[in-house]
């Protein structure tokens, strides 16, 4: 089956969860905008913001949104079970079906110091999943050795596309990798806030290999113990390394026999003494190869390869992996109302 145009997606998947009035704006948009669009903001008092990788724009024919739109968008999207998504709501996100993501602030309701819930949701962000399948091609060739995938960290600053490198990574590692002689592997995935795999009710929306279990909305640290003792992985996977709890887990799946494939942010080799827990990475060596992006040539540049070992660079040069959530070029206003950026 061919793949869907990203179009037919936020018409079936994503338009649905708005008011009539906003899902008949959106349906009027071109066909090229819609294609590309990466984010949907609504925020009560103003008016609709489409986000692309080059440039925002209200959304034409908006208005300020209301309290009850905003409220009628919320009863959508959480099928008019608030209670019901109350620990999604906690933790400031919520799945749809297919994987896309809306991220919801408000006013927070504390329980002993803590964010039990959100109330009088103000703004909402509607991420759009995009895979790019092959976004690995150009780098997993310096990631295997020998039949072998070598345990990998990807480093660059929010929005480069390491989230979106990492999720073909687990895809071709759980499938296997003929020319490179490389087998399938089982993969434990900790995936906390569902961006690697986008479960909706436990079921991955994104393709992550045949070989590839999920672990779902668990804190990395835990999550990657939890996996260790029940899933007999071959590989754990994760996305954004930030404590040092997150360093122990991975080190003790590393001395478990277990690789690792990472991300952390940093801003590019320099980072790596800079940061705590880039440094606390490098002091234990738990990865043999870091992989740096940024935007150089759009999200997703391949920035180099180094050898995680003795630090010394494997591949140095500007190389577009091709895809990342946000490696799309839009022509600038296409004359539709107001355009920033």
């Amino acid at each position: 089956m061919p793949p869907r145009a990203p179009s037919l997606i936020l018409k079936e998947e994503v338009i649905p969860y708005l008011t009539f009035s906003l899902q008949d704006l959106l349906c009027r948009l071109p066909t090229e905008l819609k294609d590309n669009l990466l984010e949907i903001r609504l925020r009560v008092g103003r008016p609709v913001m489409l986000v692309f990788s080059d440039m925002d724009m209200v959304l034409p024919g908006s208005s300020s949104l209301s309290r009850p739109e905003m409220e009628q968008c919320m009863q959508l999207i959480t099928q008019s079970s608030v209670y019901a998504r109350e620990e999604e709501l906690r933790q400031g996100f919520i799945t749809l079906p297919g994987g896309h993501r809306v991220g919801l602030v408000g006013k927070a309701v504390l329980e002993d110091g803590r964010i039990r819930t959100l109330k009088n949701i103000s703004s909402l962000n509607i991420r759009l999943a995009r895979q790019v399948v092959g976004a690995a091609d150009k780098v997993v060739s310096y990631l295997v050795q020998d039949g072998s995938f070598i345990s990998t960290l990807l480093v660059s600053p929010p929005g480069c596309g390491k989230t979106t490198l990492l999720r073909d990574l687990i895809r071709q590692l759980s499938s296997g990798i003929p020319k490179l002689n490389l087998k399938g592997h089982k993969i434990a995935v900790v995936d906390e806030r569902s961006e690697i795999a986008a479960c909706y009710q436990g079921m991955p929306q994104n393709d992550v290999g045949p070989r590839t279990d999920v672990l779902d909305g668990a804190k990395k640290a835990e999550g990657i113990m939890l996996v260790l003792r029940s899933m007999s992985p071959e590989i754990i996977a994760t996305d954004e390394i930030g404590s040092s709890a997150d360093v122990v887990a991975l080190e003790e799946a590393l001395v478990s026999g277990v690789r690792l494939v990472a991300t952390a942010h940093g801003d590019g080799p320099d980072d790596l003494q800079e940061r705590p827990v880039l440094r606390e990475l490098l002091k234990h060596g738990l990865f043999g190869r870091i992989v740096f992006l940024s935007m150089a040539k759009g999200p997703g540049t391949i920035e180099a390869v180094f050898n995680g070992q003795d630090l010394k660079p494997m591949f140095i040069e500007h190389l577009s992996i091709g895809g990342g959530r946000h490696d799309i070029k839009t022509s600038r206003c296409l004359n539709t109302d107001i355009c920033y950026g």
